[in-house]
């Protein structure tokens, strides 16, 4: 995608599908973050309801609640001034009925400003995707492995490998109005077969790189996060390390009397 001050809109990933250029999308749950992950020129920003254990410190996805992620998403959408945001629908904002998924996904974009929602599921959400489209709410599928589904499949790592079940949940999402669709933890030579059939976009997350774009949890691809080192993750820095370090040297002068020093105060 190209790296100007447009604001990036669905029709770009669309574009970017045809064009063979790839998407880059990360997440952000702030005001400060956002604005630097924007800087950057990313494509995508992803509210996601990976917040429930970035940022609450939770073991799942599934305590975030609509409020919540309207709040994270109203910050983001402030810092914000090319990166298309998507806002996650949390557990059960959804699930109930097609009219239910309506009016909270037509809250998060009321309320935040954001450009689309993005919600788990195939196949089984086919009739919800349809209406979101129909009342003109762009959506983001997601397959593969699903964090909201964790009290059924029973632990988080359980990933679905059904090479079948995986495409028709992806035709599913494309045939229902979807405009791109997340890979989660998907074998390489499936995702690829995905992409291949699909004129959505395809973003990989643990899906290898035939995928159309890929997205990764900014926390981890920084380095902040300490208990999470999948395979697909790159550390692409080590700040948490680095601001440990910060904090100790800022502790020590403290202690020590050394900071604020004579620059540091006023006349």
């Amino acid at each position: 995608m190209t790296s100007s001050m447009k604001p990036v809109a669905v029709p770009d990933f669309l574009a970017a599908k045809k064009s063979g250029k790839k998407i880059s999308m990360l997440t952000a749950y702030d005001y400060t973050w956002a604005g630097i992950v924007d800087a950057a020129s990313i494509d995508s920003i992803l509210v996601g309801d990976t917040l429930g254990m970035v940022v609450q410190g939770n073991k799942t996805t599934l305590p975030v609640t609509l409020d919540e992620m309207i709040y994270h998403g109203k910050m983001v959408v402030r810092a914000t001034k090319r990166a298309m945001v998507v806002v996650d629908l949390p557990f059960l904002s959804y699930q109930v009925s097609p009219q239910q998924a309506v009016e909270n996904a037509g809250r998060i974009l009321k309320e935040t400003g954001a450009t689309a929602v993005k919600l788990e599921g195939g196949i089984s959400q086919e009739k919800t995707i349809a209406a979101l489209t129909n009342a003109d709410i762009p959506v983001m599928a997601h397959v593969g492995f699903k964090p909201q589904s964790v009290r059924t499949t029973g632990v988080m790592g359980k990933i679905q490998r059904d090479e079948e079940l995986l495409m028709q949940d992806a035709l599913a999402a494309e045939r229902s109005g979807a405009f791109a669709i997340v890979l989660e933890m998907i074998s390489r030579p499936i995702a690829a077969k995905i992409t291949e059939a699909l004129s959505i976009p395809t973003i990989g997350i643990g899906s290898g790189p035939e995928c159309d774009g890929q997205v990764l949890v900014l926390n981890d691809m920084l380095g902040l996060t300490d208990q999470f080192s999948p395979r697909f993750l790159k550390h692409y820095a080590q700040l948490r390390k680095a601001a440990t370090e910060a904090i100790e040297a800022y502790n020590a002068e403290v202690k020590s009397g050394a900071y604020p020093a004579d620059e540091h105060s006023r006349d």
